[in-house]
């Protein structure tokens, strides 16, 4: 396989599977075209197994036989990773990032301004290829390297390409979002057993009702303020439980609630 065809994914850990899943269940990548690397040899012996393709003994090696490479790893580990492979990275690289809080700047201070570099701020929806990813490009990155970053996580969602000073503002959305969602739907469990409902049928109907209300939004043309009214008879249940959250500040918990999570990604981001 020619190196230029080549994707190394740095980090055997779940968005790394997640990620390699999507594009091979995709058809738009073959597993001689992934290798993985981790200096954590278990995970990257099961990854390595899971998938069938092949893996690399150390970093260094698999940048040099990738043309694109993933750092999948944690925030506190990318300095450690990037000072070992600066040697072996190029103009003939696209270093993609999913390292939260990581900007560009640190990468680039770690390897070089000319390496083309892609932010990527995915969420937890994509070990289901149903995740949310915003990218962000910088210095040196083509529109062609555009294109394979959003080919790579458009295998395992929806993707959306902002500037990278929106990406606090994304992390507090999406890549928060699915903690917030699942709050909701443990309390909206709980609360179904003061109605008489046992848990799991409450947790069915709570699951399912999300999934069935997030289907309809994303397939209709219709407003989500259209989508609440047309669910919403005047004087009916329905509106006595919006005019209940109304009345306890829904709006305002959930503007403090994204701001909160905007401010700690804001100071994150600078304590790096």
């Amino acid at each position: 396989m020619k190196y230029e065809e080549m994707i190394g994914f740095i980090g055997a850990g779940n968005m790394a599977a997640a990620l390699i899943r999507g594009l091979l269940e995709s058809g738009q990548y073959s597993q001689d075209q992934l290798t993985a690397s981790d200096v954590h040899k278990p995970s990257l012996k099961n990854l390595g197994e899971r998938f069938e393709i092949k893996t690399c003994s150390s970093n260094i090696e698999l940048v040099k036989q990738c043309s694109t490479v993933l750092l999948c790893v944690k925030p506190q580990n990318i300095r450690e990773v990037l000072e070992e492979v600066r040697e072996g990275l190029g103009e003939d690289h696209l270093v993609i990032s999913i390292a939260a809080g990581i900007p560009r700047k640190v990468i680039h201070q770690a390897i070089g301004s000319s390496v083309p570099v892609i932010r990527v701020m995915p969420n937890t929806p994509a070990l289901v290829l149903k995740g949310a990813s915003a990218l962000a490009g910088g210095p040196g990155v083509t529109a062609e390297h555009m294109e394979i970053a959003v080919k790579i996580f458009g295998a395992v969602g929806e993707t959306v390409e902002v500037e990278e000073s929106a990406m606090d503002g994304v992390t507090a959305l999406s890549g928060s979002g699915p903690g917030y969602i699942f709050k909701i739907m443990e309390h909206m469990v709980k609360a179904a057993a003061t109605i008489g409902l046992d848990e799991m049928t409450s947790k069915t109907l709570v699951v399912q009702t999300f999934l069935g209300a997030s289907y309809l939004a994303k397939e209709s043309t219709l407003s989500l303020s259209q989508l609440r009214e047309m669910v919403t008879s005047p004087g009916g249940t329905t509106a006595a439980g919006l005019d209940s959250f109304d009345k306890m500040g829904l709006e305002e918990t959930i503007l403090k609630a994204l701001g909160a999570a905007y401010a700690r990604s804001v100071e994150l981001g600078k304590a790096i």
